[in-house]
């Protein structure tokens, strides 16, 4: 008999392992509380092992083709001068050409294209109890009819639903790392007109200001954060609350910080959070697990939010299948798989605030000589700048289980608006408002 799992979350990590799991013979189900699949966000980077899931899957030249190729970020002081300029290789230590960067609503947008057709979204919905029973899982929704399942995984991101449902409140995981930031479109003025694949940076101690220049997008992406005290709360309903904040946090801030702050003020895909982590003991409780940031978010700093998300779900629907779908046997599998990967690239995080964001004027002046001076320092800039790719390059993929059900041939992307499938055993959506935009793994 085919077992059923669902999956709450329809960004990176819940379409990358609900095509995994149609792949080994699942039937995956993938609900989502948007009305379709998020589009905007700010860049997100995939490497190493990942860049074989999405090679794997097919997906690779595509991803390649929405590769926007920045070519450098530029440290500017707040005449504008460039203090440091240095390559996306100079920061991560990765080979040129072997990373991808795209926009996360891309990957989101081409993850979904690719898994449409064989597995069934529903949109406008979302969990709201999880009763484990002997004969599986039997979840309530907000709108739709209830369901029993044999087995829910939790791809909702930092804040997740099934998180909280199944393990307890987020505050008993969550680690924030003491920063805070906000993302939103841009329109072009000035100067900026010419910037092209490129990001400018603006620090002063405990803040920084910037924005993205993208291949082939007219806007750009702005990007605001700063340092936040202990105990730092904002409500996550309140947008212009946030905005309140942020405005508060850069009110006496120079360069081009006032024309980010009425950019912001009035864009409609405007994302706020904290730079948190998510630290778990376990990532599984019966027939319920977690992936992606919703089991251990790394934080933006680590930049490798997106890969663990597609590898995470690549390793979990493989031991799922290795286990003939039995989930006390696989979950236990999938975290000795992963757990010791997942937490070295977290603790890339621990010193990122202190290159991107220094606290102090000592601390800038500091980081910004060693930024100018990397360039120029041959091999011995892989040993102050190669953590990432290292980190990265930790975990190598098991091949593919032998033995299971193939996947059917993807259907090429296309831009076409999300098709809702039938509701099978009593599943249905309809009414809520999406979320806004923005991005939701963080990395």
């Amino acid at each position: 008999m085919t077992r059923t799992a669902l999956i709450s979350g329809a960004s990176i990590a819940g379409p990358a392992l609900a095509y995994w799991l149609h792949h080994h013979g699942f039937r995956a189900v993938v609900v989502e509380r948007a009305s379709t699949v998020r589009g905007g966000g700010y860049p997100i980077d995939v490497r190493a092992s990942a860049i074989e899931v999405v090679d794997r899957m097919g997906l690779l030249p595509a991803l390649r083709d929405a590769h926007v190729d920045t070519r450098g970020t530029s440290f500017v002081n707040s005449r504008g001068k460039v203090i440091a300029r240095i390559t996306p290789e100079e920061f991560t230590g990765s080979p040129s050409g072997r990373d991808v960067e795209l926009p996360r609503g891309e990957l989101a947008r081409l993850l979904y294209e690719h898994t449409r057709a064989d597995v069934e979204y529903v949109f406008d919905d979302s969990i709201t109890a999880l009763d484990q029973r002997s004969d599986g899982v039997r979840v309530t929704f907000r709108h739709g009819p209830a369901r029993t399942v044999d087995l829910v995984v939790g791809a909702d991101g930092l804040h997740s639903t099934v998180r909280r449902l199944a393990f307890g409140a987020e505050t008993d995981f969550r680690r924030d790392l003491g920063f805070a930031f906000a993302g939103f479109g841009l329109e072009r003025t000035g100067d900026t007109a010419r910037v092209e694949r490129e990001a400018i940076v603006h620090n002063a101690p405990g803040r920084m200001a910037g924005y993205y220049a993208l291949r082939g997008q007219p806007g750009l992406i702005g990007l605001l954060a700063f340092a936040t005290p202990p105990a730092f709360t904002v409500d996550p309903g309140d947008a212009d609350g946030q905005r309140d904040v942020v405005a508060a946090a850069f009110a006496d801030a120079g360069w081009e910080v006032p024309r980010l702050l009425d950019g912001m003020r009035t864009a409609e895909d405007f994302f706020f959070d904290t730079v948190s982590q998510i630290r778990m003991p376990r990532w599984s409780s019966g027939p319920v697990a977690l992936v992606g940031d919703a089991a251990y978010a790394p934080a933006l700093l680590s930049g490798q939010g997106t890969s663990l998300a597609l590898i995470g779900a690549y390793v979990l629907a493989a031991e799922l299948a290795r286990a003939g779908g039995d989930p006390a046997v696989a979950f236990e599998s999938y975290e000795q798989a992963l757990r010791p990967f997942v937490e070295r690239n977290q603790d890339l995080a621990r010193s990122g605030g202190a290159t991107l964001i220094p606290a102090t004027r000592t601390a800038l002046w500091l980081r910004d000589r060693v930024l100018a001076a990397l360039p120029h320092l041959g091999p011995l800039k892989r040993v102050l700048s190669g953590r990432i790719d290292a980190a990265a390059q930790s975990f190598s993929l098991d091949p593919v289980p032998v033995g299971l059900t193939p996947p059917r041939p993807a259907p090429s992307p296309t831009s076409a608006g999300p098709c809702r499938a039938p509701a099978r055993d009593g599943a249905g959506s309809s009414g809520s408002r999406p979320s806004p935009g923005g991005p939701r793994d963080q990395g």
